[in-house]
């Protein structure tokens, strides 16, 4: 049985207060399971998917470790290694908002950023350092920073560090740090080879698992919306508007495809930003503030904002693209239904992307249920009205025009085939029947319900205008 109380895991009352104040009051499953294992100084594996407070299982011990002592120049005494920007962002606010009663420093190192201030932060000594792997070693390599007096190192989000190629420079950090007292492992998934990085690095772990691997948040409702490729962009505003979606996430699976579908939502009068990896570091988190602050409705991501948001009011996510990668569509979709929050997801899946969805529907264990959303029904019914309004009289004019020439062609037939008589008076001694010369058949075209004389003998007409 776990506590269902901060208060009851041995926190500081200054990290308390900042947690009552965050609006938190009781912690989530692996918090109440991280959090005193960790104070134990145990080594631990967290298994947990994005949404259910991971971050926070181990901000909070860190804290509550690191309120005893001070940084030397150059030496952070912890570290966690973050595999994207927008990630080490997000765990840097998680120390300001629960350490703000606490005197403690810290620095934040990733790329896109200058490094002048950076650089004076770790001369006065740090007690937390939050970097990249490849922004971490190459101040490293500059003589930047040591890392021998690093007590505690977490590597967060590991599978993901798999994922973006990054092992084998978590590995080299790994082993720089040769002092660490305690190594804290965290992960979505567990595939083989971050389960041997954990067996190689790793002092007799405590294992916590809250969730198994790739499985949907019970806080989610997600559906599966079935359209066609030409109709997806028309099929995305209407679902925003039919559902009442206020604000979003709109994943993308390719770059290219972000600016189009972002300039789509723009011209329907919505408030959309794109965010993606060829961005600058500056307007990612410019866009990002935007977007926290309610500036920004919908951001188009690529899957590099899935896992480094940390939004807890984030209602819905919406997969423009169903996502090659099954797990992905887990992390993508964990974006929303965070802190115990429900939330709404939505995948657009065209006929070409039911193997995908096959292949997440098979990881999960689950089939996701499909929207039969009305797109468009009442404009088509209005389109409908509209064209047969205009069909009927001009139905109605062919079959008064097809009857004036069955007419008119009839009576022409009738008249081209009696007999030719010779006037009185010059008939030739020897009677004869004349046989009719066959005319040239010509169009035959009503006008009134008479044939012209100029049909007798046709020549082009220019051509009139329709009035």
């Amino acid at each position: 049985m776990y506590s269902t109380r901060f208060e009851d895991l041995g926190l500081r009352e200054e990290i308390l207060r900042a947690i009552k104040e965050a609006g938190y009051v009781e912690p989530t499953p692996i918090q109440a399971r991280a959090i005193p294992e960790i104070l134990a100084r145990k080594d631990l594996i967290g298994i947990a998917q994005t949404g259910t407070g991971k971050t926070a299982s181990f901000v909070l011990p860190m804290l509550q470790i690191l309120s005893s002592g001070r940084g030397r120049a150059r030496m952070p005494r912890s570290l966690i290694l973050s595999p994207t920007r927008e990630l080490a962002t997000q765990t840097a606010r998680n120390f300001e908002i629960y350490g703000k009663y606490l005197h403690l420093s810290m620095a934040l190192l990733i790329g896109g950023v200058g490094m002048g201030a950076q650089e004076r932060l770790l001369d006065k000594g740090v007690d937390v350092l939050i970097a990249t792997p490849g922004r971490l070693l190459d101040w490293y390599e500059r003589g930047k920073i040591l890392l021998g007096g690093i007590e505690i190192l977490v590597i967060d989000e590991a599978d993901r560090m798999f994922d973006m190629g990054f092992l084998p420079d978590v590995e080299r950090i790994i082993s720089l740090i040769l002092g660490r007292r305690q190594t804290l492992l965290f992960s979505a998934t567990m595939p083989p080879e971050v389960r041997r990085l954990a067996d190689r690095f790793l002092n007799n772990p405590v294992e916590v698992q809250v969730a198994r691997p790739a499985t949907t948040a019970e806080t989610v409702d997600d559906v599966v919306v079935e359209v066609t490729s030409d109709r997806k962009k028309d099929v995305l505003i209407e679902l925003i508007n039919k559902e009442n979606i206020p604000k979003a996430i709109v994943f993308c699976n390719r770059k290219r495809d972000v600016g189009s579908v972002m300039r789509h939502l723009q011209r329907a009068g919505l408030r959309a930003r794109d965010l993606h990896g060829d961005l600058e570091q500056t307007q990612r988190q410019a866009t990002l503030d935007q977007f926290t602050a309610g500036e920004i409705d919908f951001l188009v991501a690529t899957d590099v904002a899935a896992r480094g948001l940390d939004i807890t009011d984030m209602p819905v996510v919406i997969n423009f693209d169903v996502p090659m990668n099954p797990e992905d569509y887990v992390h993508r979709i964990g974006r929303t239904g965070r802190a115990g929050r429900r939330g709404r997801a939505f995948t657009l899946a065209t006929p070409e992307e039911q193997r995908f969805l096959a292949a997440i529907e098979k990881l999960t264990k689950r089939q996701i249920p499909r929207l039969a959303l009305q797109i468009g029904a009442s404009d088509r019914k209005v389109d409908a009205d509209a064209a047969q309004a205009v069909r009927e009289p001009v139905r109605a004019a062919e079959a008064v025009t097809g009857r004036r020439r069955r007419a008119a062609a009839s009576a022409a037939t009738k008249a081209a085939a009696r007999p030719v008589r010779e006037p009185a008076g010059t008939r030739s001694p020897r009677s004869r029947v004349t046989t009719p010369v066959p005319q040239r058949e010509a169009p035959v075209i009503a006008f009134g319900g008479h044939v012209p004389r100029f049909l007798a003998n046709p020549a082009p007409l220019p051509m009139r205008k329709a009035s």
